[in-house]
């Protein structure tokens, strides 16, 4: 059985470009996204790369750290980090993972068990080696999704998707859908109007299961 929401993710050490790292250790107190690729130098993930790049002063607002993860090898996650910041303009200062033995992509569930890499393998064997997980300081999945190897990943979306995590799980709300950073968000509905009252001020009432508020700050 795969990850599922709230689950303590696995903990392993591997080998990255910036050296050896032990998950939980290197999350730490921050959030985390781990983010994965089929292969090194490759069209997609070297345009998907280079999108995380770029959005590196907003990690940081957020306390969360990046990590990659693609199945070859720390010489040639350094050789294709070159490719990656002459794309983005940006420095690719986050550590990729070498999972040359599946471990990790297994132990996430990203392929199927009885997976391997053949000689000579190309970007269609390990093709399932291509999902993001969004981690809390808890080290709990909060979140994950998982693409195709021909469709390029959103990072706004992923950006969006932890401020909404943030929001909901710091302050006791949830948000709507297309939610971003500044508007209102909802009431749970296991919260009285009362209740409602007393935590967050004013609130417009929907419908009797649908309130909303201005976000906390």
């Amino acid at each position: 059985m795969g990850l599922r929401i709230n689950d303590i993710v696995p903990n392993f050490t591997a080998q990255t470009d910036k050296g050896e790292i032990k998950f939980h250790d290197w999350i730490g107190d921050s959030w985390a996204i781990l983010f994965s690729h089929p292969k090194d130098f490759t069209p997609v993930c070297t345009t998907e790369f280079g999108a995380v790049s770029q959005l590196a002063d907003e990690w940081d607002k957020r306390g969360c750290k990046v990590i990659g993860l693609s199945v070859d090898s720390v010489e040639e996650h350094h050789g294709w980090k070159k490719d990656i910041e002459s794309y983005a303009g940006a420095k690719a200062g986050f550590p990729i993972i070498a999972d040359e033995d599946l471990a990790v992509s297994k132990a996430f569930d990203m392929l199927p068990a009885d997976a391997y890499l053949p000689d000579g393998s190309t970007v269609a064997d390990s093709a399932s080696v291509r999902s993001v997980f969004i981690i809390g300081p808890d080290k709990q999945l909060k979140l994950s999704m998982t693409y195709p190897m021909n469709v390029g990943r959103n990072f706004a979306e992923v950006l969006r998707a932890l401020d909404g995590l943030q929001m909901a799980n710091g302050n006791g709300v949830a948000t709507p859908a297309n939610w971003t950073a500044g508007q209102d968000v909802i009431i749970p509905t296991s919260v009285s109007d009362q209740d409602a009252t007393a935590k967050f001020g004013e609130f417009t009432t929907v419908f009797p299961y649908l309130r909303t508020t201005k976000a906390p700050s």
